[in-house]
């Protein structure tokens, strides 16, 4: 998250996943703003999937990361292959912000 903890919304997706293509179509046509994060052309990313997905590279894993209670704080939370309705209920919950933006429809 910024230093100006503006929230932020990351999905670890891999090209070709069917649960990534529909979280992402979720997304888009409902104007929530994300970062997408390709786990096959960053180890990085990999890597924290596993640390999150008992060793496994399962996506797409989600991660919401917000302001914290006090300043200077963030709170973060990860979800794996989640629920898409859920999800934009916690994010128009947790963090507004990342709500209201175009809404695209936008293939792999």
């Amino acid at each position: 998250m910024t230093a100006d903890a503006t929230p932020e919304l990351v999905v670890y997706r891999r090209p070709g996943c069917p649960f990534c293509a529909r979280l992402r179509t979720t997304l888009n046509l409902r104007g929530i703003a994300h970062r997408e994060v390709n786990i096959w052309e960053d180890p990085d990313a990999a890597a924290f999937v596993r640390s999150v997905a008992d060793g496994n590279e399962t996506v797409p894993t989600v991660v919401l990361r917000t302001a914290g209670a006090k300043p200077g704080d963030s709170a973060e939370r990860h979800w794996v292959n989640p629920n898409p309705g859920e999800l934009i209920a916690t994010v128009k919950t947790d963090a507004p912000a990342l709500t209201g933006g175009p809404r695209r429809l936008r293939l792999f």
